[in-house]
């Protein structure tokens, strides 16, 4: 183990009543060689979350905002955050040894990448989970003066990013809560000219315990749709929605989503911001390659 932590790294974590989850997470992260300092974003947990980890973990960061921010919970993360690069963790995941410092080593030696998509395993010993073959087949190429294919979609829990990148793009947008929340922040840092690349060398563990939570897929179906009224042209906006309110007449997981929609709709056309040309056509690249699939 090094004499002193990384000093290039931080590692924040996003918690909701997961208590015994997240002390067996900030265990293994304790761990890890590289010492990274860890911050907790504690949801709003009615589980003592907070007063557990000082008690077990009292060299980690707790902010407790007081409510359930969800995805954007990160943001107060990277914001009390020193260092120029930031790694993300759920309750129920963590990294691989080492991985930490390559990550920091690419970021170090691409300017250009505002975040890495890390390749992810399930669970300990688990087998590589499927995204990693969709992020290694993007379309959108593998340029050069990068360190892996371009990418515009990760899993949030494995995922490193550039602090300067990530708040430049405002972090994850509020709109969205939690559940598919990934691709906005992609689109908004690729279209303030940085890259997000798939770098398998970078590994995160997931464990998810106890399958997927309730309302998850309605929420990502939800975010997919409302994603595309913040950034997307209308055409696509409004085609997306139309498959989404077919899909309600006979689908009470689509009726939801599409109420969430509507619900957001106001606010997400005020926010609304059209990507770049050149970020839109990788886009459109990606999508033709998902239906291809």
């Amino acid at each position: 183990m090094p004499d002193q932590a990384d000093s290039r790294l931080t590692v924040v974590v996003i918690t909701h009543n997961r208590r015994d989850q997240l002390l067996a997470t900030l265990d293994r992260l304790s761990r890890l060689p590289e010492r990274p300092p860890v911050i907790v974003v504690d949801n709003a947990s009615a589980d003592g979350t907070p007063e557990a980890v000082s008690r077990h973990h009292p060299d980690v960061v707790v902010l407790t905002p007081g409510r359930n921010l969800g995805a954007p919970g990160r943001t107060l993360g990277v914001r009390r955050a020193r260092t120029p690069y930031v790694a993300f963790s759920d309750d129920d995941s963590w990294w691989e040894p080492g991985s930490l410092a390559r990550a920091a080593d690419l970021l170090d030696r691409h300017r250009r990448v505002g975040l890495i998509a890390a390749g992810v395993r399930a669970g300990p010993g688990g087998a590589d989970d499927p995204l990693n073959d969709v992020l290694a087949r993007s379309p959108l190429g593998h340029d050069d003066g990068l360190p892996g294919p371009r990418v515009l979609g990760y899993l949030a829990c494995a995922a490193v990013a550039r602090r300067e990148a990530y708040l430049a793009a405002g972090g994850y947008h509020p709109l969205l809560f939690i559940g598919g929340e990934e691709t906005l922040l992609a689109y908004d840092i690729t279209a303030r000219g940085w890259d997000v690349c798939h770098c398998p060398e970078v590994v995160a563990v997931h464990h998810p315990v106890g399958g997927v939570r309730p309302g998850r897929p309605a929420a990502q179906r939800r975010n997919g749709v409302v994603t595309a009224w913040l950034r997307r042209p209308l055409p696509v906006a409004l085609r997306r929605t139309g498959e989404l309110a077919a899909d309600a007449w006979s689908d009470p997981e689509a009726r939801q989503a599409l109420r969430g929609v509507l619900t957001r709709l106001p606010a997400a056309l005020r926010d609304r911001r059209p990507l770049p040309a050149p970020v839109e056509d990788a886009a459109r690249r990606v999508d033709a390659s998902t239906r291809t699939r």
